[in-house]
């Protein structure tokens, strides 16, 4: 391929971290392997992360996936994990197959990934029996999430719902808070450290330390939706400084 890669997103509105992780990865992945990605965005409505008005969020999704398949992009990264999740177990799924058909029908089919269903395969593919998650929201959809992993056959051990309701106040934690936040719980069984569960809280620049701090594998939301894009076109799933899961060794 002579072209770049074109990076889809269907992101929040109120979303400002998703176009700044996914973007530092594979651009930093330009440093050690060839391919090159250009990144555009189409955007649902969204402000306060709850349950209602993530599903009226959701319901938005159709038309970014045909936006999207306007400017034929290579593959497309649904940027809410919570809004999926909050949906019912396997829900991923559903919308995975309703937007690549939303794009066929627009002769312009599209692989679909979503960071609910990233997050849940890059789990099994790390063959993580065990994990802990930290999480932005409010503990009722703290708990929603945790169950929906649980329902995909994943122990959660402990998780900590930090309780920021505004979808920007969640952009605006500050990510070298999260080494204090895994160090309050018990890893003693765990295989991997869930850092965030959340794409629009920052979390990249703690996974290198929260590695080595706690000797675990440490994954995001952000870091297993990079992955799926990647392995979804073919590519080797490698970015330099992103945790285990884009190491190389898987």
């Amino acid at each position: 391929m002579t072209r770049p890669y074109r990076i889809g997103q269907i992101v929040p509105s109120s979303n400002i971290t998703m176009e700044t992780e996914i973007p530092a990865m594979l651009t930093a992945r330009q440093h050690v392997r060839p391919e090159r990605f250009t990144f555009h965005s189409s955007r649902m409505r969204m402000k306060t992360v709850a349950k209602e008005e993530l599903a009226s969020m959701d319901a938005q999704s159709d038309r970014c996936a045909l936006e999207l398949s306007d400017a034929a992009v290579d593959v497309m990264g649904y940027a809410c994990l919570v809004a999926i999740m909050s949906m019912g177990p396997g829900y991923h799924r559903e919308s995975q197959q309703r937007l690549r058909r939303v794009t066929a029908e627009n002769g312009a089919e599209t692989a679909v990934v979503n960071s609910a269903g990233a997050l849940v395969d890059a789990l099994e593919i790390m063959n993580a029996r065990r994990v802990v998650v930290v999480a932005p929201y409010m503990k009722p959809l703290t708990e929603m999430v945790v169950n929906y992993i649980r329902e995909e056959g994943i122990d959660v051990r402990d998780y900590r719902a930090l309780e920021i309701p505004d979808n920007l106040a969640v952009a605006r934690h500050d990510p070298d808070n999260l080494p204090a936040i895994v160090a309050s719980m018990d890893l003693s069984e765990v295989d991997v450290i869930v850092l965030s569960a959340c794409v629009q809280m920052p979390s990249l620049p703690a996974v290198a330390k929260v590695e080595a701090m706690t000797g675990k594998p440490v994954i995001t939301a952000a870091i297993a939706t990079t992955y799926a894009m990647l392995k979804s076109l073919g590519l080797e799933p490698v970015v330099p400084g992103a945790g285990a899961l884009l190491s190389g060794a898987y």
